[in-house]
């Protein structure tokens, strides 16, 4: 939809990525890029629903692998629309992005919208981590350290983020927003993030 500027496309050709071309999991995603898609976005989960339910191909074709693919894109595509419409700015009011439950619940865990431009380059994306509210972009993070995949995660200060709600954020809505608890949070967001699988899967 929207081209590259020249500039971007000549420094880009700069780059050194020896590194990551040294990598044969990457070579081989590369190489094998367009049939592992095909394999694991439309032949597994098609003919998987297939042999489970004996629903016809194209059955299952259009339920578990468009529909899927469709409701997961207008959930992702929810932290740039809704989460810049609707909810509460408690880390900073001057700007448009805010956290938004309904978001975080549909996009699993990327609608603490406010709380990513307040502070950018925290990894979790939210104030609390994945133990403490629906953040399963966080646990894959997490657990991609666990496993020695991922490493360098940085995290902002409890203190600095009290100091930015004080200065631009709201008290109030920070109280009342992180609210339900854990089993509660995490409850409403399994619901919320599955619920469409039960709605669809009769397709």
């Amino acid at each position: 939809m929207v081209r590259k500027h020249p500039e971007v496309i000549q420094k880009g050709k700069t780059i050194d990525l020896s590194d990551v071309w040294a990598d044969p999991v990457v070579r081989f995603q590369r190489r094998f890029y367009i049939p592992l898609v095909l394999l694991l976005w439309g032949i597994l989960p098609t003919y998987f629903c297939h042999y489970v339910t004996g629903y016809t191909i194209v059955d299952c074709f259009l339920g578990v692998v468009i529909v899927r693919y469709v409701l997961s894109l207008h959930y992702a595509w929810l932290v740039n629309s809704a989460a810049h419409l609707y909810g509460y700015r408690m880390y900073d009011q001057s700007m448009e992005p805010r956290e938004n439950r309904m978001v975080v619940y549909a996009s699993m865990g990327e609608g603490y919208h406010n709380y990513h431009h307040a502070f950018p380059w925290d990894y979790s994306a939210s104030e609390h981590g994945w133990m403490e509210c629906f953040n399963i972009t966080t646990a894959f993070i997490d657990l991609c350290v666990w496993l020695g995949l991922a490493y360098g995660r940085k995290k902002a200060d409890k203190k600095i983020i009290q100091k930015r709600i004080e200065r631009t954020g709201d008290h109030e809505s920070h109280r009342k927003y992180f609210g339900p608890g854990t089993i509660a949070d995490y409850s409403l967001g399994i619901v919320s993030s599955y619920g469409f699988l039960i709605v669809t899967w009769t397709l």
